[in-house]
């Protein structure tokens, strides 16, 4: 079974994360996966995305398993993000459960976040020994503002939907039950406007967001990577597994 299923019914493109006993983590599978659910091309017929996930969880992140054995290494998850924000017609994260780190990227790539409010949002980077590079941190920028941003970043613990509702970092909110309910509106809603109004209007919204990664950050996301392959990183994302306090030394 994939672990990216797409579905396409008449105007609304269906992409569902299938890994539930993972929590949906981002391994290589995945993120490959969300490159093809979302090409630069949509169906003549389409007019709308919809990013969901099965499972209790939205997303917990990055596969720390896989990650642990690439650490110090670039991951490939900037390229899935490029896809999901760059595909041509408005896309619509539901978001039922937990959507952390990676999986709180991932969400907020999409136009649209509708969440339960038994949802949480968080990067909990800072807490086993990783850092977002100059694009992932970007993005909170751009949808945060700097005061939610370094909540989010620095503190690393997990936001409420409310809170991120309250924040204006997401769209919408909704109780459980009424979720899908609440994101349908919306769909349906995206799905009846014109459809090169809404390319268009998409491709300069994202344009001139993008001024940010215009400025030089070689010398960040080289920081990144030596962070990323430090000796805290690794504890970290042990101590995670393990389930554990971690013992940073900084180093």
């Amino acid at each position: 079974m994939s672990k990216v299923l797409v579905a396409v019914d008449g105007p609304v493109r269906t992409v569902t994360l299938n890994r539930p006993d993972k929590r949906n983590a981002l391994d290589d599978e995945v993120l490959a996966g969300l490159i093809e659910a979302f090409p630069r091309q949509p169906g003549a017929d389409e007019r709308v995305a919809v990013l969901r996930a099965n499972g209790p969880a939205f997303c917990s992140g990055m596969d720390l398993t896989q990650r642990k054995e690439s650490l110090g290494k670039p991951t490939s998850i900037e390229d899935s993000l490029r896809a999901v924000e760059g595909f041509p017609l408005p896309v619509v994260a539901v978001v039922h459960g937990h959507a952390i780190a990676g999986g709180n990227e991932l969400a907020l790539h999409c136009d649209f976040v509708v969440a339960s409010t038994a949802a949480n949002f968080g990067m909990s980077l800072a807490q086993i020994g990783l850092a977002p590079t100059w694009f992932l941190a970007k993005k909170l920028i751009e949808v945060a503002g700097p005061v939610a941003a370094r909540e989010i970043l620095l503190l690393g613990d997990p936001l409420p939907a409310t809170r991120m509702h309250e924040l204006g970092i997401i769209a919408r909110v909704a109780a459980p039950d009424e979720l899908e309910a609440e994101a349908g509106r919306l769909i349906d809603r995206l799905a009846a406007n014109a459809p090169l109004s809404m390319q268009i209007m998409k491709q300069t919204l994202v344009r001139q967001m993008a001024f940010w990664h215009e400025q030089p950050h070689a010398d960040i996301n080289a920081r990144v990577a030596e962070v990323s392959g430090s000796a805290d990183a690794r504890e970290g994302i042990t101590a995670r597994l393990e389930r554990r306090p971690a013992a940073f030394r900084g180093v």
